[in-house]
This record gives structure tokens, sequence and C-alpha cells, in this order.
């Protein structure tokens, strides 16, 4: 059996964010080149830096990274900026989210007050819903505590099928021994 299992996730969240990265240079490239009749180079440069630096954070690094269920814990990753790694010991349930009932599902890391559950999602199809036993905090969605993630891979059956797989591995728990809590 291979050590992990890689899944990717939707592009609909990076499609967006490449459409904004364009729209915000050709604006930018049109105000220097309409109301300045000579460009000052440095402010051209900073601007330059920091459109780069956003398209390669948050364009580029989410089309390199994938989530992945290993032997013993599942790891979810959205480009560089977000990664959550939870143990099989910790999930309550793995589940399919309905499509049709989570219709205004966020794009990117998102958690909505009110609501004890944190988006990870890069696009509004094949969502997988993740309980946890205990709520946990993410600094990724400002120290907010959520009790679900939900999540969108490529291939939600082959995930499913996979995470299954993969837990019925670990051995039972035996509630008399010694750390019985399955602590790594």
């Amino acid at each position: 059996m291979e050590k992990r299992v890689a899944f990717g996730s939707g592009r609909a969240l990076i499609v967006s964010r490449a459409v904004l990265l364009a729209g915000a240079s050709t604006v930018v490239a049109v105000f220097f080149a309409l109301f300045t009749s000579a460009p000052p180079l440095l402010p051209i440069v900073l601007l330059t830096i920091v459109l780069v630096a956003y398209g390669l954070l948050f364009v580029l690094s989410p089309l390199l990274t994938e989530h992945w269920v290993t032997r013993s814990r599942l790891i979810l990753r959205q480009g560089w900026y977000f990664r959550a790694v939870v143990r099989f010991s910790e999930i309550e349930a793995v589940s399919s989210a309905s499509d049709a009932e989570r219709q205004r599902v966020p794009l990117g890391i998102n958690r909505p007050f009110g609501q004890p559950m944190l988006f990870v999602t890069g696009g509004r199809t094949n969502l997988v819903a993740c309980r946890l036993r205990k709520p946990r905090r993410f600094w990724q969605a400002f120290g907010l505590s959520a009790r679900e993630i939900v999540f969108d891979v490529d291939d939600r059956t082959r995930f499913l099928a996979a995470f299954d797989e993969r837990q019925r591995l670990l051995p039972p728990v035996q509630p008399d021994r010694a750390h019985a809590d399955l602590r790594d």
C-alpha cells in the first residue's frame, strides 16, 4: 500500500484569482500609460513586485498543492498558506457533503461567524465534510474554532474509498489499555 494518496481540489478559486490579478495588472498598466507622461520607475517596480507575489502565493501555489490521505492522517492543503493535519483519532465522521444542501459554498479559506464550520474549497462540487470529535482552532481562520471542515476533492468517491480503507488499517482502540486515546 502506498504511503499517501493525493487528491486535487477545484479550480474555480484559482480562475477567479487569476482574473482578478489580470484585471489589477491591466488597471495599473493603463493608469501609468495614460496618466503619467514620464512613468516613475519605483512605483512601477513596487506594484509589479506586489502583483507577482500575489500571483505566486494565491494563484500558482494552490495549483501545486493537494490534499493527502496517509495511513493515519488527513492532510488538507490549499496553497502555501493553509495546511491542517488531522489525525484519524480526531475525526468523528467523513461523509459526502451534498452539493444541493451546500448552495453557496464560499471559495477559499472561510469560517463564517455563527457556524462551527471551516470551508477549505477551491470549487463548489465534490464536497466532503469532515466532522471532528472536538472543536479545533485554526490560525488561518483568525484563530476561530471549527467542529466541521468542508473541502473539495477532484474525485469524491475515490477519496471516500481511500479514507475508509486507511481507517480500517488502524487497530481497534482498547479502552482499558494505557494510552487508549491514540496519542502520537
